[in-house]
């Protein structure tokens, strides 16, 4: 069976992770991803403490199934190796600061005039347009621009940023449906087209209802901790072993479930909660009624219970236990690769499960890994060149690599 995206190819600038995730997917999905870094490497290979064995665990989480080349984009020859491949290839993404891909002359306007078939693919903070385009921006400083964070966090406590960091997550997948996207239009047009995504843009999309009641109802959202400002019981409960469990009763036919399970069936019909509306407006009475049972068991026994009654409820895992659940391993969404330096590494698999296109997963490339053989095998060079760009400081081939 043939991969979903066998046949494309795409030049991946991208670093750290809003650049890396999404060209990630792509390459499980079956393109030819070139991740090309500069001489040092892309920027996470060095930052923070998360290394194994010497490699960087984070490197590794984000780049899988993709073949690394060291390019100098500075480089006069550098630029022209890059050129050449962009010449050969169907995609490139970044997620440099705007302005940064017209200094390095690797902006869209002048790789479409050496390749009108390329889509380009770009991923800031910002966009490219607007008045704060220049400005620098992360993960927390976009969740905390876009609104995200004053609905997070428990009430009257402070903002919390998501545990996740969502906006460079969201960039980097909306990222993905911007290239996938322009790939369709391209087969109708021939032409390829420039892809601009916004962190804060997609934080903003992400809003989707709760701008909505804003807008049409003028109800400015609140922080609810694990609750629902419109549902309930929809709310995170301590259990007898201290260990917290998730019940979210959406739709009238679990709430008379969920009472037998408490044993408080005196509750289906009472006038106070016999509708969701009800229930969520007198939360404040049925909270400390549910609270009180939920603590007569453990959290694996309630856990067993609701999951018998065919109600909605879930263990707050930790992320080890998350890990080895067993739905999330049979989806097959643990997955082991064995990387060249380090071994067998095993980490977060795809979500995109297809019928017809088998899932293959390679190891994140050591730096410069595939230099010498994207030059020669894609772009024809001879040795003799290979080995001259490598001298002038063009590109890096993985033994100079190891040993600088």
């Amino acid at each position: 069976m043939e991969r979903a995206l066998a046949g494309i190819r795409i030049l991946d600038l991208g670093r750290v992770l809003a650049g890396s995730f999404g060209s990630m997917h792509l390459a499980d999905l079956g393109a030819e991803v070139i991740k090309i870094e500069p001489r040092e490497g892309d920027d996470v290979r060095r930052i923070g403490g998360d290394h194994y064995r010497d490699e960087s665990v984070y490197f590794m989480s984000l780049n899988r199934n993709k073949k690394g080349i060291v390019v100098d984009l500075k480089h006069p020859k550098g630029k022209e190796v890059f050129y050449d491949l962009v010449r050969v290839s169907d995609v490139v993404m970044d997620n440099f600061r705007p302005g940064v891909v017209e200094r390095l002359a690797v902006d869209y306007e002048t790789l479409s005039a050496i390749n009108p078939r390329i889509i380009c693919c770009s991923v800031s903070a910002y966009g490219h347009t607007g008045p704060y385009t220049d400005r620098p921006g992360y993960d927390m400083a976009i969740q905390a621009l876009s609104g995200g964070m004053s609905i997070t966090g428990e009430p009257g406590g402070p903002p919390v940023r998501m545990g996740f960091p969502i906006a460079d997550l969201a960039g980097s997948i909306y990222g993905t449906m911007g290239v996938m996207a322009a790939l369709l239009q391209r087969q109708r047009t021939g032409r390829g087209q420039k892809v601009d995504i916004a962190m804060l843009d997609t934080q903003i999309a992400l809003l989707m209802y709760f701008a909505g009641c804003y807008f049409q109802l003028g109800e400015i959202p609140q922080r609810m901790g694990a609750g629902h400002p419109k549902t309930y019981p929809y709310a995170a409960y301590r259990t007898k072993d201290n260990e917290y469990i998730v019940v979210a009763i959406y739709g009238g036919q679990f709430w008379p479930k969920f009472c037998r399970a408490l044993s408080i069936e005196y509750l289906i019909d009472d006038p106070r909660f016999d509708l969701n509306e009800k229930r969520s407006r007198n939360r404040a009475e049925l909270a400390p009624i549910i609270q009180a049972i939920m603590t007569e068991k453990t959290l694996d026994e309630w856990v067993q219970l609701l999951n018998e009654l065919d109600v909605p409820a879930a263990p707050v895992n930790t992320v080890d236990k998350a890990l080895a659940n067993p739905q999330v391993l049979a989806r097959d969404m643990v997955i082991t690769v064995d990387h060249p330096k380090v071994g067998p590494t095993r980490f977060a698999g795809n979500p995109i499960k297809m019928s017809d296109s088998p899932e293959v997963f390679e190891p994140a490339p050591v730096l410069g890994q595939h230099t010498a053989e994207i030059l020669r095998g894609i772009l024809g060079y001879t040795d003799e060149k290979i080995a001259s760009l490598a001298t002038e400081g063009a590109t890096m081939e993985w033994g100079r690599a190891l040993s600088s």
